[in-house]
């Protein structure tokens, strides 16, 4: 990622703030509607020092991680059996996009009826956002592997594990990268539908607590805390998945 790109990225968001703080002085709309950035970050900055929004920051990133990373053993070990056998694929795989067609939302209540409104709930069902693209990408990558490539590996002698280590894997990476990323993207939007089933601590409750008061600086500042922790945990993906896939000569990677 180059200087000009970063700057690139953040011209729009600068250029929104200031437009944003240039209309709360100037009282182009009431203030408790929507507070400027000052007001939001003078809210933050005094959390920070009673320590309360780092406690928050903490309860919803360990939450998301545990929650990500259940996802995606899960998301990891039934794409690669349905990807792998075309008898599994046929038994399973109807019966997980049967579920994928159900609001994720819906099994709010289920989880809290089985697992209670403790932390078991929640992080289930920010497994269960990150299982679906997980899962439909790496069974894409596997079906989307050129079958000229296996013929290939064949005709110079390779076996079953290295055809799976050396061409089959390496071909599936690019859409299992991808599908870690959309995985990611949706465990950020699942913690807050988590943490707004009950929870005391967390971006998701400050969300709810910030309404419940009418102190708009608290939601926004919640909002604007999702939107930055989700940008770097992207970016942060981003740089895996340039770093895994240097070998692809693609449009998107930089020359």
């Amino acid at each position: 990622m180059t200087l000009k790109s970063v700057l690139l990225g953040v011209l729009l968001p600068v250029l929104i703030l200031l437009v944003w703080e240039t209309g709360s002085r100037l009282r182009w709309w009431q203030p408790n509607i929507l507070p400027g950035p000052g007001d939001i970050a003078q809210y933050m900055v005094e959390s920070v020092r009673d320590g309360s929004l780092l406690k928050n920051i903490g309860a919803t990133v360990s939450r998301l991680a545990v929650g990500f990373l259940l996802g995606l053993g899960a998301g990891l070990i039934f794409g690669s059996v349905t990807g792998f056998s075309r008898l599994i694929s046929h038994l399973v795989d109807p019966f997980i996009q049967g579920m994928r067609a159900i609001p994720s939302i819906a099994w709010a209540p289920l989880f809290l009826i089985w697992l209670g409104i403790g932390e078991a709930s929640k992080v289930a069902l920010i497994a269960l956002g990150v299982f679906f693209p997980i899962y439909l990408n790496l069974v894409a990558g596997f079906h989307g592997v050129d079958r000229k490539l296996i013929e290939v590996g064949r005709v110079h002698g390779l076996g079953s594990l290295a055809l799976i280590s050396r061409i089959i894997l390496p071909a599936a990476l690019p859409a299992f990268l991808t599908g870690v990323r959309g995985g990611l993207g949706l465990g950020w939007m699942f913690v807050v539908a988590a943490e707004l089933l009950g929870a005391s601590r967390g971006l998701g409750f400050l969300l709810d607590y910030g309404q419940n008061i009418s102190r708009p600086e608290i939601t926004l500042s919640s909002i604007l805390l999702f939107a930055i922790l989700g940008k770097l945990t992207d970016a942060l993906v981003v740089a895996l998945q340039r770093r895994v896939l240097s070998w692809q000569d693609t449009l998107g990677v930089a020359r």
